[in-house]
């Protein structure tokens, strides 16, 4: 993690009005950007999530979207999307499908969340970035939901599920 990074600044509607560093956005300061949320589903309808590393900045420890991550400054929504996919997970990513953006503020941060998905055929092996993510797995909806508010999952991804579930009855 690189505090100098340098994101872009956004409206609600996503039109870049500036940039600031990562520091800066993640300090309290409510400057709106952008990341990118990638959900893996297989053709069982589960949903493969990952566990955050413990040495995370923000929710350590707990399960979230298959990937996240911030927009560098410069770069499109779809190439940040690619990127972090490979990053993340070492997944190449074809056809993903936006559903839908908002925006999310927690205590330091507000961000404009672009939220895809991408359907898979069986469980694929997943190479991931032992620095970002200490496991992943693919979960039954069921449990899921069984699990939800039990302090497991980030709430970024509670918040998200709750819209996300639509989309994922086949």
């Amino acid at each position: 993690m690189n505090n100098n990074e340098i994101f872009p600044l956004v409206d609600e509607d996503g039109n870049i009005i500036g940039k600031s560093t990562r520091q800066e956005c993640h300090s309290g300061s409510m400057l709106l950007h952008p990341v990118v949320h990638l959900h893996v589903v297989n053709d069982c309808g589960k949903l493969y999530l990952q566990k955050r590393s413990f040495n995370k900045d923000i929710q350590p420890g707990k399960w979230d979207t298959s990937v996240g991550g911030h927009v560098d400054y410069g770069e499109t929504i779809e190439a940040a999307l690619m990127r972090e996919a490979r990053e993340e997970i070492g997944l190449s990513v074809e056809n993903p499908i936006l559903l839908f953006s908002y925006v999310f503020q927690s205590d330091i941060e507000k961000e404009l969340v672009n939220t895809f998905l991408v359907k898979c055929i069986g469980e694929p092996v997943f190479r991931y970035d032992s620095e970002e993510i200490d496991d992943g797995r693919f979960w039954a909806q069921d449990d899921i939901e069984k699990n939800i508010g039990k302090g497991i999952f980030t709430p970024n991804f509670e918040q998200e599920y709750i819209k996300l579930r639509q989309f994922l009855v086949d």
